[in-house]
């Protein structure tokens, strides 16, 4: 009898029926990958890292080293008197493009480029909460249901289809109306918590299918606790597809939270996200279109560039999981 390996995307062969399998797919390194990605993903893939190395580098500007970094304070009108010259700023409301402001400036003088890169940080909180929450939450229940099945799967997805019962940006606003106070930790919790229902689908039904693979029917059979077949088996074939599926889902929270800041529902001024940028430039659109531009390209190629690197990874986790 072949010994079939607990692991299958360690790459190694295995054969059920006495005959040699051909060799599974094998890791890649970070590059390999990038390399195989089609021109528009690898674009996004760059566009995706610039998005990130730029909120945590205006992160870590702002809040540990107070503002020495060469980016402009986002809250800092350049109109006003600034004390550290003793004179006052030669920036002006509404201007264009140019070497000391990269996008201009807003209606109140404000560094439009500084803005758009502070706003990044919250896009990157909320949608890594998320997913954190998602995969976590959502993987490990999804998973669960899907190999345990019987009474303890009616109870959670019926519990898990009364949430997605109800649309999900209207309760999303109903319960940020409920709180009086609005920062990033709460948005990030409420929207971490309402994304749990659709990773706990996408779990269970990847667990349905792998529960039923001959490496856990193997496993139950030579006595295998189903703990262990859950944590062995179980979840490491359904993580890839979860962590494919979060690119996507990551797509969606950046735009709910771009709607919420727009309506004035996250997090709060002075600080600056992309939604509330759109809403503030909107009343100068006819005078200056370009406020309104600038914030929104930077979300909808955020959102495009995660719908894109998320579909390729979900193509190649089907891939992988059919050649196993």
């Amino acid at each position: 009898m072949t010994d079939l390996p607990s692991d299958l995307g360690s790459g190694l062969a295995v054969s059920v029926a006495g005959e040699p399998a051909p060799a599974g797919p094998t890791r890649s390194s970070v590059g390999a990958v990038f390399g195989d990605m089609p021109i528009l993903v690898k674009i996004s893939a760059i566009w995706l890292v610039l998005v990130v190395v730029g909120a945590i580098y205006a992160k870590v500007d702002q809040d540990l080293l107070g503002g020495a970094l060469p980016l402009q304070d986002p809250d800092f009108q350049t109109n006003n008197f600034d004390a550290s010259t003793g004179d006052f700023g030669t920036g002006e409301p509404l201007l264009g493009p140019s070497f000391d402001h990269f996008l201009g400036t807003d209606a109140i003088a404000r560094d439009t480029f500084a803005r758009i890169v502070h706003g990044a940080w919250v896009s990157l909180i909320v949608s890594g909460v998320s997913a954190v929450f998602g995969i976590v939450v959502g993987g490990f229940l999804g998973s669960l249901v899907g190999f345990v099945r019987g009474r303890t799967e009616t109870l959670v997805m019926a519990a898990i289809d009364v949430i997605l019962a109800f649309p999900a940006l209207i309760l999303l606003l109903a319960l940020v109306s409920v709180f009086e106070v609005r920062s990033l930790t709460l948005i990030s919790l409420v929207i971490g918590v309402l994304s749990i229902p659709a990773y706990t689908r996408v779990a269970r039904a990847n667990s349905l299918a792998v529960s039923n693979r001959e490496f856990v029917m193997a496993a139950q059979a030579i006595g295998t606790r189903r703990r262990d077949i859950l944590f062995r088996e179980i979840i490491p074939n359904v993580l890839p597809t979860l962590l494919a599926y979060a690119m996507v889902a990551a797509a969606f929270v950046v735009v709910v939270e771009g709607s919420l800041s727009f309506l004035g529902l996250s997090v709060q001024l002075p600080q600056s996200t992309w939604g509330n940028m759109i809403n503030q430039a909107r009343r100068d659109i006819k005078t200056n279109v370009a406020q309104v531009l600038w914030p929104s390209l930077a979300l909808t190629m955020t959102v495009l560039a995660l719908n894109q690197v998320g579909d390729y990874f979900q193509r190649r986790s089907s891939v992988r999981q059919s050649a196993l």
